[in-house]
């Protein structure tokens, strides 16, 4: 298994946006865009972005969605989140076990990791409507700079 945007690696990814939002669930949808908004922070005025800045990134959210579905399948799997409905459809949670998984987690990707998913959860998220994001995502008009003008650490 290659492990560059697997599902193991898009779910410790989800696993740390559902620790941080804990307790409040995220849909698939918040998800996507809240990973995306992590992996590239600093094309959003935040944090510098954990990957590089590539020309189509945009394009990683239609697979990124398959990928995700499967990740947070294994994260249910492991006792780490859980699946619910509400109003609004289907929703993930952490269950009280994954903010502590997330804890033990001690590299230095994953410390940046949290600090990304601290900022896009409680600062960027907040006043973003996920289908208009989306939707932006999908058009290459999310970004304030252009491609390769995004922060980097």
């Amino acid at each position: 298994m290659n492990p560059l945007n697997s599902p193991l690696e898009i779910g410790v990814r989800a696993l740390v946006l559902l620790a941080e939002s804990h307790p409040q669930p995220l849909d698939l949808a918040q998800l996507a865009v809240l990973d995306h908004a992590v992996l590239h922070s600093g094309d959003h005025d935040g944090p510098p972005s954990l990957h590089p800045s590539l020309p189509g990134h945009s394009g990683e959210l239609g697979m990124k969605r398959t990928v995700l579905e499967q990740a947070l399948l294994v994260l249910i799997r492991a006792g780490l989140a859980g699946a619910e409905a509400d109003e609004t459809g289907l929703v993930y949670r952490a269950t009280d076990r994954g903010p502590a998984f997330v804890d033990i987690l001690e590299t230095p990707y994953v410390r940046r990791l949290r600090e990304r998913a601290e900022w896009a959860v409680h600062h960027w998220a907040p006043g973003i409507d996920v289908r208009e994001a989306t939707a932006d995502l999908v058009n290459g008009s999310l970004f304030a700079s252009t491609p390769g003008e995004g922060r980097r650490e």
